[in-house]
């Protein structure tokens, strides 16, 4: 017959300690989230005009072309591109959220073993990592 183990209950001090740990991991992603999102892509950068301008030609094609299949194609291209308007990005404060992972970039870059390199790897400037006492190490 196996024997119960007795269930240990949390102390407050590892509860205190694991919702730190989430609300670490929390600054962190959406920090890293937001350099993302903000990191330039390729190609022409596309405008809420342009996009605008280009859905007006499209529905303008919709109404005169006689072939089925160029009509199905522009009626895509016509929801993606108003989703791509309904969806655009909106303005992130970057200088706060870079404050907040200055606060606990070290602790947590300590506890989960991430090194210089690696968070610049991720995009976090050097700067940055500099003002958290992030140390640059091999690794």
């Amino acid at each position: 017959m196996a024997t119960r183990v007795a269930k240990k209950k949390m102390t407050a001090a590892h509860k205190a300690a694991l919702a730190n740990g989430r609300e670490e991991g929390r600054v962190v992603r959406v920090y890293l989230d937001a350099l993302e999102a903000l990191r330039p892509k390729r190609g022409r950068k596309r405008t809420s005009e342009s996009i605008k301008k280009r859905l007006g030609q499209v529905k303008e094609e919709i109404e005169t072309t006689s072939n089925s299949l160029t009509r199905l194609r522009l009626i895509q291209e016509k929801s993606d591109l108003e989703y791509e308007l309904e969806s655009e990005p909106e303005h992130v404060n970057v200088g706060a959220l870079e404050k907040d992972f200055i606060k606990v970039a070290k602790a947590y870059g300590e506890r989960k073993g991430i090194s210089y390199s690696s968070w610049r790897i991720a995009g976090v400037d050097a700067k940055v990592l500099q003002r958290a006492g992030v140390a640059r190490t091999r690794g």
